[in-house]
């Protein structure tokens, strides 16, 4: 009986084994060395602030901050003005500053956009 052939595939399977080995050893080094460089990486940042450090508001509000109500920039159709608009036409924004700058309210019992704007339970 010739047991060539068996030696040769045992060999073969022996070395796949010591690939495999070796490579997963290789990949656990490179996620130690990862872990270890993010560390370090993580020292050298500044700490984060504390609870009474954090910057608050002024007394004014908000610095540079505008409240305003917008609607809706319509852009006309082709029907109703006989060609249609090239991109240069459009404006950047798709809304413009709204002449009532009255804050909506509510109606009482009415729940806005939700339910039937019904009592609500009561």
């Amino acid at each position: 009986m010739d047991t060539t052939r068996y030696e040769a595939l045992a060999a073969g399977s022996a070395f796949g084994l010591v690939v495999i080995v070796v490579g997963g050893l290789i990949i656990a080094a490179a996620l130690v060395w990862a872990i270890g460089l993010g560390i370090k990486v993580k020292q050298r940042e500044p700490r984060t602030p504390r609870g009474g450090e954090h910057p608050t508001l002024p007394e004014s509000g908000p610095v540079h901050e505008t409240q305003q109500r917008r609607e809706p920039d319509e852009v006309p159709r082709a029907e109703e003005t006989g060609r249609r608009l090239t991109p240069h036409e459009l404006s950047s924004s798709g809304s413009r500053r709204s002449e009532d700058q009255s804050r909506p309210r509510w109606d009482d019992g009415s729940s806005g956009s939700f339910g039937s704007g019904g009592t609500g339970g009561k």
